[in-house]
């Protein structure tokens, strides 16, 4: 092959390149979206659970909603607790406020030795697929079906299944509130750390005659706790005991009462 039509060949290869760059370099500028350097910052304070506990898609949203001041909570970020809102109160200028440490119980005392199963699931292993077969194959449709969709969606590895039911490691979990949303049930609740609390750990909404066929530990609301409290913090809802934690203040006269044992005392460890 002729050597200048090589060369030719090159030099326009060169100038189409050069011409190509040129045009991109330009569309950059054009099109460049601007950087929020404080957003930046405000993220680099963020644990990037991205959990949604803080009511944003993620920490991008919460960071970008504090610097733009469309937000002005900076304690709503609970992974990453009171050094996380202090660091972004120095970034904004807003105030600190105080995340009050918290951590997920499971309500639910549906071991495989106290529930009656009512049938044998053969499916994919989801607490959320298992509850469109008759409400789970316990006869009890309001307790743990315990496979382990709250385990898949902790970050912190503060979940595990104990004997059919999830059981939740105080001094991993960080709060971030992902296993209550995923939690078909409802059973997943946040309580305060290094506070005693009564827990009524049952959600069964059965007559209490249905209740002690389903399951040995649920509640049966026969009003003995209520009837005993000396704060009136329990209430019947639905034939099912409830505590108001602004009124318990932890005295376990409750517990003492309670026939069935479905009330707890719970003291939860401050993370490590």
């Amino acid at each position: 092959m002729d050597s200048k039509l090589i060369i030719s060949a090159v030099i326009i290869v060169s100038v189409i390149g050069a011409i190509a760059a040129f045009i991109l370099a330009v569309a950059s500028k054009i099109f460049a979206v601007p950087v929020d350097e404080k957003a930046e910052k405000i993220r680099e304070c963020l644990p990037g659970a991205n959990c949604g506990a803080c009511g944003y898609s993620g920490c991008d949203g919460y960071a970008a909603a504090l610097s733009s001041g469309k937000e002005t909570n900076a304690a709503l970020c609970n992974p990453g607790g009171n050094d996380a809102a202090k660091a972004i109160s120095e970034i904004t200028g807003l105030a600190a406020g105080e995340i009050i440490p918290s951590a997920a119980v499971v309500l639910c005392c549906g071991f495989n030795d106290n529930a009656v199963q009512k049938l044998e699931y053969q499916g994919v292993m989801s607490c959320r697929m298992a509850t469109q077969a008759y409400g789970g194959p316990k006869e009890c449709i309001y307790g743990c079906i315990g496979y382990g969709d709250c385990v898949n969606v902790c970050e912190y590895d503060a979940i595990s299944i104990c004997n059919g039911i999830a059981r939740v490691n105080p001094s991993k979990c960080r709060a971030c509130k992902k296993c209550t949303k995923v939690c078909p049930k409802g059973l997943i609740e946040m309580m305060p750390l290094e506070v005693t609390k009564a827990a009524v750990v049952c959600k069964n909404h059965d007559k209490g005659a249905v209740t002690r066929k389903e399951c040995s530990a649920g509640c049966i609301g026969c009003m003995k706790c209520v009837k005993n409290c000396p704060q009136q913090a329990i209430t019947i809802d639905r034939f099912c005991a409830k505590v108001d934690y602004e009124k318990c203040i932890g005295c376990g006269i409750c517990h003492e009462q309670c026939p069935v044992g479905a009330i707890n005392i719970i003291t939860l460890a401050k993370h490590a």
